[in-house]
C-alpha cells in the first residue's frame, strides 16, 4: 500500500509473519536430557503461531503417541521422528578403539504410515540388536527401511559434521553421498544450526558449499531441549542429575549456550537471514509429512482354531467342558446357562473371541508345564467364561460378581486380564507365546519413572552442593501473633520444609 501526504511519499507494507517449523525437538522422553513435556511444548508452538511441530527424541519413540495426540488436540500437525544413533560401521560391531561412545547422530522423520512403521522397525532393531553404549542403527539397516522417511544430518555429532571438523573433507563428502543414495536426493537435507557456537558457524559455511556443489538442500533447525530460554538453568540441573555431577564441577557435561529452546519464527528468521531457503524447507518438509494414525481399533492376533471349527465354536466347546468340570450336575441350571450365553454373546459381538482363546492357551501351557499361575486379579474375576476356562479360579456366581465390571457392551473397551506367573519361569511362557503367535505379535510394557517434587528437589540440592537445613514451621498459636523459632526468628505457620 502506498500513498502521499504533501511532498512526503510514504509506504505501508503488510506485516508478513515468517513461516517456520521446528523439526528437531527433544521431549522429556530424551531421558534426563530433554526437558520439554509434550503438552507444554505443543502449547508453546501453538502460542507462537506454528502450524506443525516434530518430535525427535534420542534413540527412541517413547513419547511419539503422547505427542501425536497432544498436537492433534491442539490443531497442530504432528511430525513423528527420532534422532537415531548411527554406528560408524556395522551396528553388530560392538568395539571402540577410543573407549568412547562410538556413534553419530542422524535425524529421521516419518512422511506417512509406511515411514512410521519403518521408523519403528529401525528403533526396535537398534535396541534389540545394535545396543552398544546407545541403541544404534547402521546404513545397511537404514537402506532396508528407508521408504517413507526423510533424513537430515542432525547436529554437530553427525557423521558429516564430525568428519569435516576433524579435517576429513573427503569422508564428509562420502557420507553425504551415502545418505543421498540411501534415502534419495529429495529425502535428505543438510541441517544447519545457530546456537552461537563457533563450530556450528564453520559447519554452516561448509554445508552451504556442499549444498551448492551437490544440490543437497539446507534446512534450518534449533536443537530444542527445553521450552523457554529461562529454563536453561533447570536444564543444567537436569544434566547434573543425569551425570551425577555438581554445578560447581568445572568439567561437568553442559550445553555451551542457553539457546536450545523453542524459538519463535521471527527469532529463527533473524538467525538464518542469509539462508531463507533453509527456513522455507522446514515448511516444505512439514507439508510432505502427513502421518495418520488410527486409535481404538483392536489388532489382536488370530487364534488358530482346530481344523473344521470356527474360533467361536471352539470357545464354546472349551466353556462347555469347563462348565461340567466346575459345576458338575448344576452345569445345565437356567441361571448358569443364561449367564454363559450372555457372556459368549458379548464377547463375540465385541470381537474378543481370539483374545480369550489366546489367554486361555498360554495359561493352559503354564499349568501343564508345572509353572505356578496366579488365580487371576481385577475385574476379570467377574467373568463366568474366564472361570470355567481356568483363566481365573474364583466363582463369580457364588460371590455374585458382575460381568459388566469386566466387559460392558455399552462401553467398548478392550478386556484386561491380569495374570501372574512365577517370576522364575515366566520367561518360558513369554517364549511360548512368541513361538506360537510370532515375535511381532508380542510386546512387553515399559514403565517410566517421572520426577515428582521431593526427589528432584533433593537432586537439585545435591547439584548445588547445598547443606540440608531444617526450617520448623510450627503450628499457629492463636495466642501469639507470630511463631518464633529457637533463635527468635519469625516463622509462618505451616509444615516442616527442608532447604
Amino acid at each position: 500500500m502506498t500513498g502521499c501526504r504533501g511532498s512526503d511519499l510514504w509506504v505501508i507494507l503488510p506485516l508478513v509473519m515468517p513461516d517456520f517449523v521446528h523439526l528437531h525437538v527433544h521431549t522429556e522422553y530424551s531421558l534426563l536430557d530433554g526437558a520439554c513435556r509434550p503438552k507444554e511444548v505443543v502449547a508453546r508452538a501453538k502460542d507462537l503461531g506454528m502450524s506443525a511441530l516434530a518430535i525427535s527424541d534420542h534413540g527412541n519413540l517413547y513419547g511419539a503417541i503422547e505427542f501425536y495426540k497432544a498436537a492433534e488436540k491442539a490443531g497442530i500437525k504432528p511430525i513423528l521422528g527420532c534422532e537415531v544413533y548411527m554406528a560408524p560401521g556395522s551396528m553388530k560391531d560392538k568395539t571402540s578403539a577410543t573407549g568412547k561412545d562410538p556413534n553419530y547422530h542422524f535425524l529421521l522423520l516419518a512422511k506417512d504410515l509406511t515411514g512410521y512403521q519403518n521408523l519403528v522397525n529401525l528403533v526396535s532393531a537398534a535396541h534389540l540388536e545394535g545396543m552398544y553404549y546407545k541403541p544404534r542403527i547402521d546404513k545397511e539397516l537404514l537402506d532396508r527401511h528407508r521408504e517413507g522417511l526423510i533424513g537430515t544430518s542432525a547436529c554437530l555429532k553427525s557423521e558429516i559434521a564430525q568428519a569435516y571438523l576433524q579435517g576429513r573433507i573427503q569422508d564428509a563428502e562420502k557420507s553425504l553421498d551415502d545418505f543421498r543414495q540411501i534415502l534419495g536426493p529429495d529425502n535428505f537435507y543438510l541441517e544447519i544450526h545457530n546456537h552461537g557456537l563457533e563450530a556450528e558457524e564453520r559447519v554452516r559455511d561448509f554445508y552451504k558449499k556442499l549444498s551448492q556443489k551437490t544440490g543437497t538442500p539446507l534446512v534450518a533447525a534449533n536443537d530444542v531441549h527445553y521450552v523457554a530460554k529461562n529454563h536453561a538453568r533447570a536444564h543444567e540441573i537436569l544434566l547434573c542429575i543425569q551425570t551425577g555431577a555438581k554445578l560447581s564441577d568445572e568439567k561437568r557435561m553442559r550445553y555451551p549456550s542457553d539457546e536450545f529452546y523453542l524459538k519463535s519464527p521471527e527469532d529463527m528468521a533473524l538467525l538464518f537471514a542469509d539462508t531463507p531457503e533453509a527456513l522455507a524447507n522446514t515448511v516444505e518438509i512439514a507439508s510432505r509429512c502427513d502421518l495418520k494414525l488410527t486409535f481404538g481399533e483392536n489388532k489382536f492376533p488370530a487364534y488358530p482354531a482346530p481344523e473344521g471349527k470356527t474360533r467361536e465354536v471352539y470357545l464354546r466347546e472349551i466353556c462347555e467342558e469347563g462348565m461340567l468340570r466346575c459345576y458338575g450336575d448344576r452345569a445345565q441350571d437356567a441361571e448358569l446357562r443364561e449367564r454363559l450365553n450372555f457372556e459368549l454373546g458379548v464377547i463375540e459381538k465385541m470381537g474378543f473371541t481370539s483374545y480369550f482363546l489366546i489367554v486361555w492357551d498360554f495359561i493352559n501351557y503354564g499349568k501343564k508345564n508345572g509353572i505356578p499361575v496366579g488365580p487371576g486379579r481385577g475385574s476379570a474375576a467377574g467373568s463366568l467364561i474366564a472361570y470355567v476356562m481356568g483363566i481365573t479360579d474364583l466363582d463369580p456366581i457364588r460371590y455374585k460378581l458382575l460381568f459388566e465390571r469386566f466387559l460392558n457392551p455399552e462401553r467398548i473397551s478392550p478386556p484386561d486380564i491380569d495374570v501372574d506367573f512365577c517370576q522364575n519361569r515366566r520367561g518360558e511362557v513369554i517364549q511360548y507365546v512368541k513361538d506360537k503367535y510370532g515375535e511381532r505379535s508380542v510386546a512387553q510394557i515399559v514403565t517410566f519413572g517421572t520426577l515428582g517434587a521431593r526427589w528432584p528437589y533433593a537432586m537439585w540440592r545435591e547439584s548445588w552442593a547445598c547443606p540440608l537445613v531444617r526450617l520448623a514451621h510450627r503450628r499457629h498459636d492463636p495466642e501469639r501473633s507470630q511463631d518464633h523459632d529457637q533463635n527468635g526468628h519469625g516463622c509462618q505457620p505451616g509444615h516442616e520444609t527442608f532447604v
